[in-house]
């Protein structure tokens, strides 16, 4: 039986690590005067953290089976594929309402009002993103 949460923390540092070395081709600079690397280097030794503590604790807890369900992985990757096809050719709140109701169909229980909760939610981030911070988001 592989164990769920030792799993889950070797990933966590698979990807901090992955993310971290390539922040060092970067300039990382100090705090007071912080390059382009120093900030995706701080978050990933924040992730490296979490990792290598979920791999300690995984040998102190009781071991959770390792399933995977493919149903909510293809609906997932689904809704990912297209939020941005959809954020291309129509727009992005659109995007982000269809991502939301369809990997909601991965959860245990579907619910309509929490999938409209959330894409409020994350409509209104994107729009003080675009607004507030002036990125360039396709928001019509």
């Amino acid at each position: 039986m592989k164990n769920r949460n030792l799993v889950r923390g070797l990933f966590l540092i698979a990807i901090a690590l992955a993310f971290g070395l390539t922040a060092l081709r970067y300039p990382i600079g100090d705090l007071s005067r912080a390059g382009p690397g120093l900030f995706p280097a701080m978050v990933s030794a924040m992730l490296l953290v979490i990792g290598v503590s979920t791999v300690v604790r995984s040998f102190f807890v009781a071991p959770v089976k390792l399933d995977f369900n493919f149903k909510n992985i293809s609906l997932i990757l689904a809704s990912l594929c297209g939020f941005s096809l959809i954020s291309i050719y129509l727009d992005m709140i659109a995007g982000i309402i269809f991502m939301v109701f369809c990997s909601g169909f991965a959860a245990s229980s579907y619910s309509v009002m929490r999938n409209v909760k959330i894409s409020a939610g994350l409509v209104v981030m994107a729009l003080a993103l675009q607004k507030l911070l002036g990125l360039n988001l396709p928001l019509y």
